[in-house]
């Protein structure tokens, strides 16, 4: 059962203009084309994708904490994050995959509602533990997705095809900085998420909190390792690439993961 049209409107055209936004990005990178037409279209996507998120916490008064409602909420996060960043840095080819994940969690929003799951606790310390490890798992998704641009890269300059590609992506060492920029950045906030957990909440270890605690702090334990391998070691390539996808499964999985299977598959909460 859908939603009535008042929230729904907001949703379509913010699905509509992340999936024609990914599709011209999609040609520029094909041609070497310049995106303007794909960064204003992802640009309104993002505005009509927050009026959906808005008029959804004004109908219920709350935040709705559901799977389908928080990755919405998230895919919000992750595609502003990767639109200012685009402003000074050259990392909005990645929109290619991250539109169309907005535009996918966005519509299964729409198509199945769930009852309000609201936090009991609204104070500060608990605003700012849900605000870290939503900017942690942001920042970390976009680096994901930048390893998996970053092999992509690498194979293309090894087999020196397809040339209109390669020129359309910044130089290789370009990306690699900017990967270890990213990791960098989504540690410390993933460092402050697990920090303000620790300090902050009554019990992070009871039911449903352990294992997102336990795969968290692995993730953590993954990125710091890469970091200082880099630091120490010059670690770069398909060792960094590696590395830096299996921290984020690991973060997926407790973001996510234990979620989905608690809420849809369990049905526990």
């Amino acid at each position: 059962m859908l939603k009535d049209m008042y929230n729904i409107l907001p949703g379509i055209l913010a699905i509509i203009s992340y999936a024609s936004s990914a599709t011209l990005m999609l040609k520029g990178l094909v041609s070497g084309g310049k995106p303007r037409l794909a960064v204003a279209l992802a640009w309104l996507g993002a505005v009509l994708h927050a009026v959906y998120i808005l008029l959804i916490f004004l109908q219920q008064n709350d935040f709705n904490f559901s799977f389908f409602n928080a990755g919405a909420l998230v895919a919000l996060f992750i595609v502003l994050l990767l639109l200012f960043a685009s402003l000074d840095k050259p990392v909005v080819t990645l929109g290619v995959a991250i539109f169309p994940m907005a535009a996918i969690l966005l519509g299964l929003d729409m198509i199945f509602p769930e009852k309000s799951h609201p936090l009991a606790s609204h104070d500060w310390p608990m605003s700012l533990h849900i605000l870290s490890s939503i900017t942690a798992f942001s920042l970390l998704n976009i680096a994901a997705l930048q390893a998996i641009l970053l092999a992509i890269q690498d194979r293309l300059l090894r087999n020196r095809h397809p040339k209109r590609m390669l020129l359309a992506l910044p130089p290789l060492q370009a990306m690699e900085t900017l990967l270890f920029q990213m990791i960098a950045t989504g540690l410390f906030f993933l460092t402050v998420s697990l920090l303000s957990g620790f300090v902050y909440i009554d019990d992070l270890f009871a039911q449903h909190l352990v294992h997102k605690t336990v795969l968290a702090i692995f993730a953590w334990v993954i990125f710091s390792a890469l970091l200082i391998g880099r630091l120490l070691y010059g670690w770069r390539g398909a060792s960094a690439i590696k590395w830096t996808l299996i921290g984020f499964v690991l973060l997926l999985l407790a973001y996510f993961g234990s979620k989905l299977v608690l809420e849809l598959i369990l049905k526990k909460i």
